[in-house]
């Protein structure tokens, strides 16, 4: 407990400076509406403002879900001397960070969840630990405090509602069964995100991504066929989880996407993710009082037989503050990277969670097992990867496309003046 609150501190650190930065210019913070002035004044033609704005503008994560603001350093390879060697250093401690905060996040997690058996109540309390964690920044004036529209209300109360959704089924499937188990069927999250973007939404992608999702797919279902860990509410509570979050996802990428402040003003991702946390805290309220209400209170008094009621709240305080912060040491790397490597990240990282909850918890996996989730976690680095590759590809076809009309209206209008 103790080395958990020390990197807690450490990543408040981090987080009151990445605060301040933003107050100065730094591109992961700036607003949106400070973003397009500073295009403005900052470039004349209209071909460098158009690249400038392209740059501002947000894009969404598949992990994480929420858009983030490129860095004003994106490392693409080939960066030297001693600006590259701080960036890479830079970057390198995020992704050590982000490890670190996720492991300790779900190991921490699942302790508690043993000494309290209330998914629903705990991940509640921890929506509301990220909650007040975001209006202190506010408060303090270290992040700039966002203002909502109707229209933003609207908006980020559904993605609030899918964001706590999410979280509160993988709280149940981390309460009904071991971390590595849940982790190894949420590696199916990008076969449900591909699902609902085709199905619901009408966004079909090149066929070969789905291709892809097949080791996916085959794997976990290879992992659980005769895991001995095996149960069926942390299988459907992790099946659910999924669909959730990609839900959040694809609804994010629609409905956050801030046009010409539509939706309110310094709405940066990290204050985003803030807002979001909070309605989803207000969501989950009715959730756990219809789902576990007075039982907990029975839970609770079973709990401090073993514990001081210290120790319990400062442990969930703790939790709430590691699954909060992690999602911001993810935007800090993702903004300073291409999102293949945040892909590459993403995949290492499931990883590494399940072989730390298998040494800590000593719960044995199968060699079955081991083998379908290796599968089915490469397979999900290889549809990330795959999927930005022909994403790319789609750009630069479009580009082209655009490039060869304007060509031919210029050969017009010389046509015309002749």
């Amino acid at each position: 407990m103790t080395h958990a609150i020390k990197y807690t501190a450490l990543l408040v650190i981090i987080a009151f400076y990445d605060g301040s930065a933003s107050s100065s210019g730094s591109s992961f913070h700036r607003p949106h509406n400070t973003a397009q002035r500073s295009c403005s004044t900052a470039f004349k033609s209209n071909k460098d403002l158009s690249l400038c704005k392209s740059r501002e503008k947000t894009v969404l994560n598949n992990s994480a879900t929420f858009p983030t603001v490129p860095s004003r350093v994106a490392i693409r390879g080939g960066d030297s001397g001693e600006g590259g060697i701080l960036v890479r250093l830079k970057i390198g401690f995020y992704f050590a960070l982000w490890y670190i905060l996720n492991i300790v996040y779900n190991i921490l997690n699942k302790k508690y969840l043993n000494q309290i058996p209330a998914p629903l109540t705990v991940g509640s309390f921890q929506f509301l630990v990220g909650s007040l964690y975001s209006i202190l920044l506010w408060i303090t004036r270290i992040r700039p405090a966002p203002v909502l529209t109707s229209k933003g209300k609207s908006q980020v109360n559904k993605v609030g509602f899918y964001h706590m959704m999410g979280q509160e089924l993988s709280m149940m499937s981390l309460g009904a069964g071991p971390v590595s188990f849940t982790h190894i069927v949420k590696a199916l999250e990008p076969f449900f995100s591909a699902v609902v973007s085709a199905v619901v939404f009408g966004k079909w992608m090149h066929p070969m991504v789905y291709t892809t999702l097949v080791p996916v797919v085959g794997g976990v279902a290879y992992a659980c066929l005769k895991e001995r860990s095996f149960s069926w509410l942390a299988f459907w509570t992790a099946m659910g989880s999924n669909l959730a979050f990609a839900l959040r996802a694809v609804v994010s990428k629609s409905a956050l996407d801030d046009k010409d402040g539509e939706l309110g003003d310094n709405l940066t991702s990290v204050n985003l993710f803030g807002i979001v946390t909070i309605f989803a805290f207000l969501q989950s309220i009715p959730l756990f009082l219809l789902g576990e209400g007075l039982s907990f209170i029975d839970l609770w008094k079973k709990a401090l037989i073993k514990s001081s009621s210290y120790e319990l709240v400062k442990g969930l305080v703790v939790s709430g503050l590691f699954h909060y912060l992690n999602n911001e040491v993810m935007y800090l790397a993702l903004s300073n990277v291409h999102p293949v490597t945040l892909a590459v990240g993403n995949t290492m990282k499931r990883v590494f969670i399940v072989v730390a909850s298998v040494i800590v918890f000593q719960n044995p996996i199968t060699v079955q097992a081991a083998i379908g989730s290796g599968i089915g976690i490469g397979g999900v680095l290889l549809y990330s990867l795959t999927k930005q590759h022909y994403e790319e590809l789609e750009k630069k076809r479009l580009r082209a496309e655009e490039a060869r009309k304007k060509g031919n209206g210029n050969w017009f209008a010389n046509f015309v003046k002749k």
